[in-house]
């Protein structure tokens, strides 16, 4: 089933934080280049976005589909320790309802880090007049201790964006 999340994220076990990965291709961009308030001012919890190069959102590692939305524009999930993460593509991407997105997990599916959840279209979501920056936002992080996000820098999947600290 799940793996310990030190193995998950690559934590180290003597610091007992937790590693957060890139679910996506492309470039972390400052707070204030989020276009959504909701987003870039951590109402739903500590945030970064990503301005996407690919059009794949990859499972950032083990876990637990808890919501992917029916528009395919957002997927929630947890972890096995109940890290809850929201990864939303664009900025109100929902109102394309689905067009442009193709979901590729169900509600209450395990996978495992690297498996494709969504695909969407770069360019449709551009022509349509949305922002294309994948917000990934720690819903719970008031679970946890402290929380360091990345700098803006160039990112793959699979790389870190956050450190979690674990409480004791």
């Amino acid at each position: 089933m799940f793996k310990s999340l030190a193995k998950i994220f690559g934590s180290n076990s003597k610091s007992n934080n937790i590693e957060l990965l890139s679910p996506v291709n492309g470039k972390i961009v400052n707070k204030n280049e989020i276009p959504d308030p909701t987003f870039a001012e951590d109402i739903l919890g500590p945030t970064l976005g990503i301005e996407p190069t690919e059009g794949v959102v990859y499972a950032p590692c083990d876990c637990k589909i808890e919501q992917i939305f029916k528009t395919g524009h957002a997927v929630s999930i947890s972890t096995k320790d109940k890290l809850e993460i929201l990864i939303h593509v664009g900025i109100n991407t929902v109102d394309l309802k689905g067009e442009g997105f193709t979901a590729l997990v169900e509600d209450n599916m395990e996978v495992t880090k690297g498996t494709p959840l969504i695909k969407f279209d770069i360019d449709l979501i551009k022509e349509k007049g949305f922002s294309t920056v994948v917000p990934v936002v720690i819903c719970n992080a008031s679970d946890f201790g402290e929380v360091s996000l990345t700098a803006p820098c160039s990112i793959q999947a699979f790389e870190k964006i956050a450190t979690i600290e674990l409480k004791q």
